[in-house]
C-alpha cells in the first residue's frame, strides 16, 4: 500500500493538523531515544519519498511521524501501540494543542489510525532509509575508530517472529515442530554490522530453515575492499573464504568443528600462529552450483591462531 497526496485533499487540510504535525516533528527531532535529527531528519525522509515517488495524505500520522513513533516504540520498554499513541496525545495535551478527533487520528484509547498508518509504510522506504543511514554513519568514521587502518565488519544470523497473518504464514512458515495455529511465522535474517559505528549496514531475510551461509553469500556484495569480516564458526567454509578473498577482504572466523587441525602440519610463525593449507572439498557442498564448485582453487593458505 502507498500514501497518496491529492491536491484537493491538501487544500482542505486544517491549520490545526499542520500545527500538530510540526510540533511532533520538533519533539522527535530532539528525542533522547533515537538521534532523529542526525540520522533521520524530516528532510532525508522527504527526499527518500520523493525519489521513490511516494505520495501521502496530510494528516497527523503522515509517513514521517509514523516512522519516528514506530522507532521510538521499538526502543521503549513498553512496546505497545497504546503506549506509543498515548505519548503522542499526552505531548500535544501538555502544549494545550487541540487533541485530534477520531476523524483524523486516534484518542488515547484508540490506536487504529496509528496502526493503519504503520501498516502503510512502504517497505521500499524502510529499505532505502536503512541503507542510507548505515552509509552515512560509515562516511563519518575516522581512522582512530579503525583497526590497523582497516574497517571491521561483523556478520551474524538470527531469527525474528512476526504477526500471525495468512500472508506471513505463507511467506515465512512457522517451525514444523509446532502444531498448526500454535506458533508465529518466523524468518531467518542475516546482518552485517560495522564494528566502528555499531550500525547494521546490510540485511537479508529468508525462511527459517535457511542456513547462515546462504544468507551470508547474499551479503558479501556489501563489503568494501580491505574490510575485515568477523564471524562465528558457521561462516567458516572453504568456498566463502575464497569469495571473501576475491573481493580483496580478509575474514576472521572460528574454525568449524568438523575440520580437524593438528600441530604436526603447517608452518609455525609465532607463539600461537601458524600458516596452514586447506584443500578444496572432494564433493560439491550444498548451496554451490557445479560451475561455482569447479571454479574454486585447489588450495588456500590461511593463518591459524591457536588458543593458549
Amino acid at each position: 500500500m502507498k500514501y497518496f497526496l491529492e491536491d484537493e485533499q491538501a487544500n482542505i487540510t486544517t491549520t490545526t493538523v499542520t500545527l500538530r504535525v510540526e510540533i511532533l516533528k520538533d519533539k522527535f527531532n530532539q528525542s533522547l531515544g533515537l538521534p532523529f535529527k542526525e540520522l533521520l531528519p524530516s528532510s532525508v525522509v522527504e527526499q527518500a519519498m520523493k525519489e521513490l515517488k511516494i505520495r501521502y495524505y496530510q494528516r497527523l500520522f503522515d509517513p514521517i511521524i509514523t516512522l519516528w513513533v514506530f522507532l521510538s516504540q521499538v526502543l521503549d520498554t513498553d512496546k505497545s501501540c497504546h503506549n506509543a499513541v498515548s505519548k503522542v496525545i499526552a505531548y500535544l495535551s501538555g502544549l494545550e494543542v487541540e487533541i485530534p478527533s477520531l476523524r483524523d487520528a486516534p484518542r488515547t484509547t484508540d490506536t487504529s489510525a496509528y496502526c493503519q498508518a504503520r501498516s502503510r509504510l512502504p517497505e521500499t522506504l524502510l529499505q532505502k532509509l536503512f541503507h542510507q543511514s548505515g552509509q552515512n554513519l560509515e562516511q563519518k568514521v575516522t581512522t582512530e575508530y579503525l583497526w590497523c587502518g582497516r574497517n571491521v565488519k561483523v556478520i551474524d544470523g538470527s531469527t525474528v517472529s512476526m504477526p500471525d497473518t495468512l500472508e506471513n504464514q505463507k511467506a515465512y512458515p512457522q517451525p514444523s515442530t509446532q502444531a498448526s495455529g500454535c506458533g508465529f511465522p518466523i524468518a531467518k535474517i542475516g546482518v552485517i554490522f560495522s564494528l566502528a559505528t555499531g550500525a547494521a549496514i546490510a540485511l537479508c531475510i529468508d525462511v527459517l530453515n535457511t542456513h547462515d551461509i546462504k544468507l551470508a553469500r547474499n551479503l558479501y556484495q556489501f563489503l568494501n575492499p580491505l574490510d575485515i569480516l568477523l564471524g562465528d564458526r558457521a561462516f567458516c567454509a572453504y568456498a566463502d573464504l575464497i569469495s571473501i578473498k576475491n573481493i580483496n577482504c580478509d575474514a576472521v572466523f572460528r574454525k568449524h568443528q568438523a575440520r580437524k587441525t593438528t600441530m604436526r602440519k603447517g608452518k609455525i610463525i609465532g607463539s600461537s600462529e601458524k600458516l596452514v593449507t586447506w584443500y578444496k572439498p572432494k564433493k560439491c557442498p550444498h548451496g554451490l552450483s557445479k560451475y561455482e564448485f569447479n571454479a574454486l582453487p585447489s588450495t588456500i593458505t590461511l593463518m591459524l591462531y591457536l588458543q593458549p
